[in-house]
């Protein structure tokens, strides 16, 4: 019984992990008015008949805080790199020089920081759900191994540990929050 709940635990703390690893992936796509190529991550291209993600068919590099520069290692790409970038409804106009596309990030109003603000809270919040869900389906799974047999005092203390688990990664997901909002609100 105590390797089974061993496992119940590992488990519930590589879904948190992932959980936070999806929050983080949202996060670096939350536009702070500084030139980053993950804002590109969602980016598709039609390449040879597939959608291709950007990265893959040309080379994203940040110029500075507020141009990208994307290169396609193929020259008649260019066309299709720039349909993508318009169809991924980013907000940005790409300048094609015939070699390269050029993307400038505007900088970010007030009120649109604002919103940014507002939309990083709102995946953070997002994380917490999917972490007190995780949290909710060990517990019955505990409760499955206490009717199978699991002694009292290991039922109590897997349920103690589950919710330590569940503290601790509600706290780093408001410290990711808390640092994406200082980037985002500074000018």
């Amino acid at each position: 019984m105590i390797e089974e709940v061993k496992k119940v635990l590992n488990e519930t703390q590589e879904h948190m992990d992932a959980a936070l690893e999806h929050l983080e992936r949202q996060l670096t796509q939350i536009r702070a008015g500084k030139a980053s190529p993950a804002m590109l991550d969602g980016v598709m291209v039609t390449y040879y008949g597939n959608l291709t993600p950007l990265s893959q068919v040309a080379n994203v590099s940040a110029l500075d805080a507020r141009t990208l520069m994307i290169k396609p290692w193929e020259r008649n790409m260019i066309q299709e790199v720039e349909k993508g970038i318009f169809a991924a409804n980013i907000g940005l106009t790409p300048q094609n020089d015939g070699e390269t596309i050029r993307l400038n990030i505007p900088p970010t109003t007030e009120e649109r920081r604002r919103d940014l603000v507002k939309q990083s809270k709102s995946e953070g919040e997002h994380a917490k759900v999917s972490v007190r869900n995780i949290r909710k389906h060990a517990n019955e799974t505990m409760k499955k191994l206490h009717k199978d047999g699991l002694s009292d005092d290991l039922f109590k203390k897997s349920e103690i540990d589950i919710q330590k688990l569940t503290d601790d990664y509600i706290v780093k997901i408001d410290k990711h929050i808390a640092a994406k909002e200082t980037e985002i609100m500074h000018v």
